[in-house]
């Protein structure tokens, strides 16, 4: 982070949609939040109520299948 931060420049992804997942306790919720803010349209944010910053890498039972499953469905329709 010394000599680069990944959200200086997040806008240059618009106009590709983004959807951020977090837990409402990780401790890095406040980059979810600088990502979310600094990103151009479309984007979505969706917490995770109850996860905490490694919950989402393998209880696979608070993965937001279903936010997931819309999400992609409506941005990666042909």
């Amino acid at each position: 982070f010394m000599n680069f931060y990944p959200f200086n420049d997040i806008e240059t992804i618009s106009p590709r949609p983004l959807l951020f997942i977090a837990g409402d306790l990780a401790h890095s919720k406040a980059f979810s939040e600088d990502a979310y803010e600094r990103a151009a349209e479309p984007k979505e944010l969706h917490w995770v109520p109850g996860a905490n910053h490694v919950d989402l890498y393998d209880r696979t039972n608070l993965i937001p299948w279903t936010r997931l499953t819309a999400f992609f469905s409506q941005h990666l329709a042909a």
